[in-house]
């Protein structure tokens, strides 16, 4: 294996470039996709790779359950330094598994919250709450999912700009983008480099429902204003994880990309770009990563069973 066991876990840095340039000049739809399957592969195989560091670090413990030949000279030497490294990988493989139960935990804690908290009222896709608190957000969950909005926020707007704050939750809910925003959290858990593919697809998931709901009313600017209005007097969504027309970001950014002319919906873009550049350059770090776990994954397993004894 050698250093190739750590390339998984530095090369999410080829995605940084590709991050801030999709989010920029790609269609918000092309650009979630492509940015949540590249976190998402860059995720796992750093992970991987983790695992196998630490299975080298573990059997070096006094007392672990393993196989004594897993700590024979001939498997440490598979993994460089690794007195550091191998028992270093320990502790921060249990950290991702740790902060990624909880985050999976606390999502499905505020849906079940939410879900509960609507249980009296009828059980229709709008849920309309009388709350002085200005604010709404798309609630995942059953076939449809619910959009909820509190009266404060609706008497804020006019009927257009309501037209388009519903158009926006229901994108939110038909192209279920709590699973996007979920898998790209999880990810930058996994390695915190990561992190900045996370921010991108949280932008970029907005513009997506910006994008469907100025088709929707066929207004680009009333999307805008709606949009605008809301950041004004809504503090964002009550919790986080759900997704919602204010929420926290760039919100000038989306309502001056709403004033000009709508994104050209390409699958991929050209390599003569540089966000083309940006893109085949992340997903060749991708499939480095990918070919560096998988190879480690194979010659780890081929060592450990050759250390095995029947």
């Amino acid at each position: 294996m050698g250093l190739f066991v750590f390339l998984p876990l530095v090369l999410p840095l080829t995605a940084w470039p590709m991050a801030r340039l999709a989010e920029q000049h790609l269609h918000p739809r092309t650009a979630t996709r492509l940015l949540t399957g590249v976190a998402a592969v860059m995720a796992l195989c750093s992970t991987v790779c983790l695992a196998l560091v630490m299975v080298v670090g573990t059997a070096q413990l006094p007392g672990n359950p393993l196989p004594d030949g897993w700590s024979d000279p001939q498997v440490r030497a598979a993994v460089p330094y690794d007195e550091v490294v191998g028992k270093a990988a320990i502790p921060a493989l249990c950290a991702v598994v740790v902060a990624s139960a909880r985050a999976l935990w606390r999502h499905g804690r505020v849906r079940r919250r939410a879900h509960r908290a609507l249980a009296g009222l009828p059980g229709t896709s709008v849920a309309v709450l009388p709350d002085d608190v200005p604010y709404a957000y798309a609630l995942p969950g059953g076939r449809r999912g619910r959009v909820v909005v509190t009266t404060a926020l609706l008497d804020r707007l006019d009927p257009a700009e309501r037209r388009a704050l519903f158009a926006h939750e229901r994108a939110h809910l038909t192209a279920r983008h709590h699973r996007f925003l979920l898998a790209v959290r999880l990810a930058a858990l996994a390695n915190p480099f990561l992190r900045p593919l996370r921010t991108a697809v949280s932008f970029t998931a907005e513009r997506w429902a910006d994008e469907e709901a100025a088709r929707a009313v066929g207004s680009r600017r009333t999307v805008a204003t709606a949009i605008g209005k809301a950041a004004l007097v809504s503090r964002g969504t009550p919790v986080a994880t759900l997704a919602g027309l204010a929420a926290p970001g760039p919100v000038p950014r989306r309502v001056a990309a709403l004033l000009g002319p709508a994104p050209a919906a390409r699958t991929w873009p050209s390599v003569f770009t540089s966000v083309g550049l940006a893109a085949w350059a992340a997903a060749f770090g991708t499939a480095v990563s990918a070919m560096s776990s998988a190879n480690s994954a194979v010659t780890m397993f081929l060592i450990l069973r050759a250390a095995t004894p029947l």
